[in-house]
């Protein structure tokens, strides 16, 4: 373990913003981070680097957390229930429960970064989140140094949200994750997107896992850009949730807009809501495939910002930031940010 100096963290952030660490350092172990918790406490993480857009150059410690492992803690006739270290890539440990035979993460295929910040923003797609399957997030709390489990219920899980997104926020550093998986009967979420239509032209009747995650994976290439040919964080912005009243207002004025009902279960709500999908409204506002200097919005995907070359992080920002002024003027919606974005 050795602190290194004026690193620069260009390969360590999936949107490729060159931005310099003053001190940096990779941890494989968890005693490698509680030593250094004893000397520093005023850190920086970073794992995946595929949630998050810098915006300048970094003055605290950046611990780069880089644990692998994975573990099986427990299973009976019909379920597994194992624990993945958070420096384990996140498509990698999916392929790997898949060719186990372990249901549950499929649809979740091809989402950038590592398992460590899968639970902060309850990653998602398909008609899936990644909270439908977690039973404990492992911590290490900065202030203390001490080991800190948190239930599924502990983690507060919305939509792309979480304790560790609110509240514990810079305050516990996520060592690991735990997931109850099906080894059976698995529960398979085919009818969000296009999953069918990929399946029917495959003439897959009975789908296994591993023909879910293929039709997710040919979706998602078709769709979003790879990371290591164009600087992107994947979805930039969430999809937002309006009320009836709004929906209603808003579908006179558009009436194709796309929408999904959120009944009230989901959306914890006696009213019905709406999401309205944040693509679409970007869309709609012109700036799909528009380039702005060395940054843009993907040809394929609106909800996708990208650094074609050597854009800073304060351009990318700016871009979303003109986004959401035009939306909010438009359609009256405030279109939330979905990547972490330090400034």
């Amino acid at each position: 373990m050795t602190i290194q100096e004026n690193i620069s963290l260009k390969p360590f952030n999936t949107f490729g913003v060159d931005v310099t660490a003053e001190k940096f350092v990779s941890i494989d172990h968890f005693y490698q981070l509680q030593e250094i918790l004893k000397k520093e406490k005023n850190i920086f993480l970073l794992s995946g680097g595929s949630n998050m857009l810098l915006t300048r150059n970094i003055d605290q410690l950046v611990v780069h957390i880089n644990m692998k492992g994975i573990t099986l803690d427990d299973e009976n006739e019909d379920n597994v229930f194992i624990t993945a270290n958070a420096g384990e890539d996140w498509h990698d440990f999916v392929q790997w429960c898949i060719s186990k035979n372990y249901g549950g993460l499929e649809n979740l295929s091809l989402i950038p970064g590592f398992v460590g910040t899968c639970p902060i923003q309850n990653i998602g797609a398909y008609g899936v989140e990644v909270k439908d399957v977690i039973t404990k997030v492992e911590t290490l709390e900065i202030i203390s140094g001490k080991k800190i489990d948190f239930s599924n219920e502990d983690c507060r899980f919305s939509y792309r949200n979480s304790i560790f997104k609110n509240e514990l926020k810079g305050k516990h550093i996520i060592t690991s994750v735990s997931f109850k998986l099906s080894k059976k009967n698995h529960q398979l979420n085919t009818e969000y997107g296009t999953i069918e239509t990929e399946l029917k032209n495959k003439n897959i009747i009975n789908p296994t896992i591993q023909d879910i995650s293929n039709a997710v994976i040919k979706i998602r290439k078709s769709k979003l850009p790879d990371p290591k040919k164009i600087g992107n964080s994947g979805s930039f912005f969430k999809n937002p949730i309006i009320s009836s009243k709004q929906y209603k207002k808003l579908r006179e004025k558009y009436p194709t807009m796309p929408f999904y009902e959120l009944d009230s279960l989901e959306s914890n709500q006696k009213d019905v809501l709406y999401k309205i999908p944040a693509g679409w409204l970007i869309e709609t506002m012109g700036f799909k495939g528009k380039r702005f200097g060395d940054c843009g919005v993907h040809e394929k995907q609106a909800l996708v910002l990208v650094n074609y070359n050597n854009a800073k992080g304060n351009d990318i920002f700016s871009l979303a930031k003109k986004i959401q002024k035009t939306i909010l003027n438009t359609f009256e919606i405030a279109l939330e940010i979905e990547v972490n974005v330090f400034d």
